[in-house]
């Protein structure tokens, strides 16, 4: 009797293990993208940065007369309830922590694009702005080399639109101010390519030129990377 037991255990044993085991490989495919480490570049529109620079207009610096942050909208927009600037450290920081409103991020943490330090985010009236938001081709740039001929529309669109912002170091954000590639470069080398490639992939989406020394910038920096690809 007590032999026929230990022949049932050992095969409900075996049953379960098979079982298993078959779960597993049929599983397989639909479990790699969980176990796989999170995507550290922006997805590829597929078009090569320098084919898109290629037909982007050259021309020189528009005046700056007139040009005010209002003229790309009153502040950051609101999408769902959410203004931009959460909506983009929501998506740039891990472990993003919100506020009971669930739009506010209090929290979180990330490697920075601009000098590839990891930096903390959290909120409060003196460490907020330690993470600011960047507008990867700056509004005053825009401004001068196109925007203005823009509807109101198009400027606010352009301000608020995700492939135009970037969630950065705040000092090296100052840093830049309303630098275009020929005078402003990330100290972080190996994200230049990409950053170059958003500034190309904003101008193409709202019919922007560049200036010659701007495009000078932004050919020699691509040179190092010939197949850099668009951000979607």
């Amino acid at each position: 009797m007590l032999m026929q037991r230990r022949r049932r255990m050992i095969l409900l044993a075996v049953i379960l293990v098979s079982t298993l085991a078959w779960i597993i490989v049929k599983e397989w495919p639909s479990l790699v993208p969980v176990l796989s480490p999170p995507q550290q570049t922006a997805p590829s529109s597929g078009e090569v940065a320098r084919d898109a620079l290629a037909v982007l207009p050259t021309k020189g610096r528009a005046p700056k007369t007139g040009y005010k942050r209002s003229q790309f909208g009153d502040g950051w927009a609101k999408s769902g309830g959410c203004d931009t600037r959460n909506i983009i450290l929501r998506r740039d920081l891990a472990n993003a922590a919100l506020a009971d409103d669930g739009c506010k991020v209090q929290s979180g943490s990330f490697s920075d694009p601009y000098t590839g330090r990891q930096i903390a985010f959290k909120r409060g009236a003196r460490s907020s702005s330690a993470v600011q938001i960047d507008h990867v081709v700056a509004l005053s740039n825009a401004w001068q080399t196109g925007a203005q001929q823009l509807s109101v529309e198009q400027r606010v669109s352009l301000a608020n639109d995700p492939l135009e912002l970037l969630a950065v170091d705040g000092p090296a954000n100052q840093q830049k101010g309303d630098g275009d590639a020929a005078t402003w470069l990330p100290s972080n080398k190996p994200f230049r390519c990409q950053y170059i490639a958003r500034q190309i992939a904003v101008k193409k989406k709202y019919s922007l030129w560049v200036t010659p020394p701007e495009r000078a910038a932004m050919e020699r920096i691509l040179s190092n990377c010939p197949d850099q690809r668009l951000p979607a």
